[in-house]
């Protein structure tokens, strides 16, 4: 079974990001918009893999969890809330994540330590 979880980790905004704040997206049955409800909530709830496998069902997949990381699936670094809305994805030590805003103290504080490892957001275009 494959995984998509980080440790100890912040996926950075993408390089080509149109925004410049964390956006909440507006469309609810988007993809960005599934995440953004999953996350939106209490921070270090939910895994990477967590995150990923509840959007599939909450858009209507039909896979169960072992079914649907029997592929490899992308990482959050491909998430369009890092590429288009402007949030970062820190994971914990034990791999859960929170979403913050890249305008935040929190997320300044995450680039200047250096015991977070840091991974950039894909970007939109090559």
């Amino acid at each position: 079974m494959y995984t998509t979880n980080y440790r100890d980790t912040l996926v950075t905004v993408s390089s080509d990001c149109p925004v410049s704040v964390g956006t909440i997206p507006e469309k609810p049955g988007s993809v960005a918009g599934a995440q953004h409800a999953l996350l939106k909530g209490p921070p270090y709830a939910m895994t990477s893999d967590d995150l990923l496998h509840a959007a599939h069902v909450a858009r209507g997949g039909d896979k169960d969890r072992e079914s649907f990381f029997a592929k490899p699936q992308a990482c959050l670094r491909a998430s369009p809330l890092v590429k288009l809305f402007g949030w970062g994805i820190h994971h914990d030590g034990e791999g859960r994540i929170a979403l913050v805003a890249m305008e935040s103290d929190a997320y300044a504080r995450l680039l200047a330590d250096p015991a977070v490892k840091k991974t950039p957001g894909m970007r939109r275009s090559r």
